[in-house]
Order: C-alpha cells, then sequence, then structure tokens
C-alpha cells in the first residue's frame, strides 16, 4: 500500500494500490490526492513529497529561464499522464535555493526522479510531454 502526500496539506496517507485509479482524497483535509497538474514544492513540503512511496519527477526550475517557460505546459500535461503512478513536482530554484543547492542543480530546467527518497535518475533541458513521460516510465522500468 503505497504512501501518498497531500499536494495541499502534505499530510502523507495510505492508499491502496487498486484505489489508486479511484480519485483519493486526503484522509486530513478531503483534497484530491491526484489533480491532474504538478504541485508546487517549498521547503515545507518538499520532504513529504520526496519521502513518500509514491514516485516523484521534479522539475527544478525559474521564472527567468526561457526553456523552463516552454517546458511548463509539457510538465504539466505529462502529470495528466503519469498520474498515479508518479507524483509530479515544480521546484522553484530562486525561491528554495538550498534545495537546489542539495542536489547541485546547476543548469535548469533539470528533472529529477526519485524514488522512496533517493534519486534515480536525472536529465536536463526541456523536453516534450511524451518525452517526459517516455523518460520517467523507463527510468522506473
Amino acid at each position: 500500500m503505497p504512501t501518498v502526500a497531500c499536494p495541499e496539506c502534505a499530510a502523507t496517507n495510505r492508499i491502496p494500490d487498486a484505489r489508486l485509479s479511484e480519485g483519493p482524497k486526503c484522509g486530513r483535509c478531503g483534497a484530491a490526492l491526484f489533480q491532474g497538474h504538478p504541485v508546487d514544492l517549498t521547503s515545507a513540503s518538499f520532504d513529504r513529497h520526496l519521502n513518500a512511496e509514491t514516485p516523484l519527477l521534479v522539475d527544478f526550475w525559474a521564472a527567468w529561464c526561457g526553456p523552463c517557460k516552454v517546458m511548463a505546459p509539457q510538465f504539466e500535461a505529462a502529470a495528466r499522464m503519469l498520474e498515479p503512478q508518479v507524483r509530479l513536482g515544480k521546484l522553484d530554484t530562486e525561491a528554495e535555493q538550498a534545495i537546489a543547492g542539495r542536489y547541485n542543480i546547476r543548469g535548469i530546467p533539470t528533472m529529477i526522479l526519485f524514488r522512496a527518497g533517493r534519486e534515480v535518475a536525472r536529465t536536463s533541458g526541456a523536453m516534450s510531454a511524451a518525452d517526459i513521460a517516455r523518460w520517467a516510465r523507463g527510468q522506473l522500468g
């Protein structure tokens, strides 16, 4: 039974595998656990999502970055393709410099795929939604 962090309150929820596609809601706040778009990650919520058992794909980006702006709608579309098997999150490297430093982010956009709190793979550069989904699925096997 995987754990999923709520996109609204970051509470950890246990959801049976069979119910993941049934629109599960947070046991604490009642929000939908999968909303079809990436979660905005902050220092307050990052570790909760990182340590949940659901794989986490993070887009490290910044508002001034042209390729990040181009990729944003593609990453949004990829969330609809990958949820509920993968949680997608966006982390603003300007607002959350400590987390970006923790993962040695040197160029953006950079995506890192995590499973159970550990980095599985990373890639840099803008990608289409289909390429993001294919890359993430390929890394998870």
